[in-house]
């Protein structure tokens, strides 16, 4: 094992020390950090990886946990100095492991395809990982050494997994380490915020507003319509005339129809459907997966939904009775009042974003609800921010939204999931009449 990457194993331990065993602001950031990943289902290894990532992410003040290290042990070398200021590009990950090598593994990070050399730095981890094969599926963080990198935080080992399973995970760790997505990649993770504000100006041109309210049904139908007219671009950004048929479309890429029906046909399609997409004389062109809202938001008397160039985009089955109480003279006379702004107090669904809209829109009466509803006679609407992420744990910052595009190769994986599942649903329903369209995972 080389020097330094031995090295690397007693500096991590001492680095993990030096924050846990802290006091005053670093104890406090730490302390902030965690309660935020809680709310996150992780096992007891992951758990673990919330020290590490903190130590990474995390702020102290102006500062973070590794420069308030560094600051704080004068016997550092310039080597280990070095090496810490370069673990500031450590990020979490899902791996594959491509190949297994004498000293280590090269491994894939799923969510960017970028491969890297990673090598263990201690005998324990060494013995643990030794059962890994590839193909094995890892989460775990990893931290950069010289050309080659080591294994920052314990890992997880999922094992092999086949592709609705991996999507699954990789769905999991969207969720669980949004802070992380793309952590190699930060142009990745560029565009995909910028593909929310694109998507946000899309809503804006479609519906005339970046909030729009109407019967749960009806809004269900104009989502469809606008999910037709994004397909349609992006096909025409692609360079796909939407305007021919599957069969002209088939028929200039020499495509036999025999093979596309055939491959529709193993990916859970409905015959039928397929037939129609071939038929000449069908009105049907090309046609959009079926889009909709869930059902209870279809039933819904209204549904607003807003659209934010950060944030994403909302639907909320309450906001227009939620708005109605701050237009009230007596808010305390609309039943169910309090329950519903302790709601949109309390609801980790409720972000900051939508308090500040309607702070912009009725400052004065937001002010006077909030003052009675909480018993803070001296609450000034300026001090909403503050109090939504003091008292109600709301985060001042998005994290990056459903709304955002995602590479294409993990698009592929989700697509490929979701027809590797129906095509097994329809092997066991082959006694069974076939169903209607394209089948959605459970």
């Amino acid at each position: 094992m080389d020097a330094i990457l031995e090295k690397s194993y007693q500096i991590k331990q001492a680095l993990v020390d030096f924050v846990l065993e802290a006091e005053g602001e670093l104890a406090t950031a730490l302390e902030m950090y965690a309660a935020e990943q809680s709310r996150r289902k992780l096992g007891d290894k992951q758990h673990d990886l919330i020290v590490d990532t903190f130590i990474i992410e995390g702020k102290v003040g102006d500062t973070t946990p590794i420069d308030l290290f560094i600051n704080s042990q004068p016997e550092l070398t310039e080597s280990d100095r070095a090496l810490l200021i370069n673990w500031r590009r450590s990020f979490a990950g899902l791996f594959a492991v491509v190949k297994v090598l004498s000293d280590g593994f090269e491994l894939q990070n799923w969510l960017t395809t970028k491969h890297y050399i990673v090598k263990p730095n201690n005998p324990q981890t060494i013995k643990e990982l030794s059962r890994c094969k590839e193909g094995d599926i890892i989460l775990t963080q990893i931290a950069p050494i010289t050309d080659y990198w080591t294994f920052y935080s314990n890992w997880t080992m999922l094992g092999k997994l086949g592709k609705p399973k991996l999507a699954v995970a990789i769905g999991n760790f969207r969720d669980n380490y949004k802070h992380s997505l793309y952590g190699d990649a930060p142009e990745l993770l560029q565009q995909a915020w910028q593909s929310v504000a694109e998507y946000h100006q899309q809503f804006i041109d479609f519906f005339g507003s970046d909030e729009v309210t109407m019967p749960g049904y009806q809004l269900n139908k104009k989502v469809a319509e606008f999910q037709d007219i994004l397909m349609k671009q992006s096909l025409s950004n692609a360079g796909i005339d939407n305007t021919k048929s599957l069969a002209e479309l088939a028929q200039d890429a020499g495509i036999d129809e025999a093979e596309i029906t055939a491959a529709a046909k193993e990916s859970g399609a409905d015959a039928k459907l397929v037939a129609q997409l071939f038929d000449k004389k069908s009105p049907s062109k090309m046609v959009a997966p079926k889009i909709e809202l869930p059902a209870e938001l279809k039933k819904a008397e209204q549904v607003t939904s807003l659209s934010h160039p950060r944030w994403g985009q909302m639907f909320l089955p309450t906001y227009s009775k939620f708005k109605t109480i701050f237009e009230a003279q007596d808010w305390q006379s609309i039943e169910g009042a309090e329950k519903l702004i302790r709601y949109y107090l309390e609801n980790p669904s409720i972000n900051v974003f939508i308090w500040q809209r309607l702070a912009q829109q009725a400052p004065q009466q937001l002010e006077k609800v909030l003052q009675q509803l909480l018993e803070l006679s001296d609450f000034k609407i300026d001090q909403l921010t503050a109090l939504l992420q003091a008292k109600f744990n709301k985060p001042l910052e998005p994290e990056l939204p459903e709304t955002a595009s995602v590479p294409v190769h993990l698009n592929n994986l989700f697509e490929e999931a979701v027809a590797e599942v129906n095509k097994s649903k329809s092997k066991s329903k082959t006694s069974k009449k076939a169903n209607s369209g394209f089948q959605k995972i459970n």
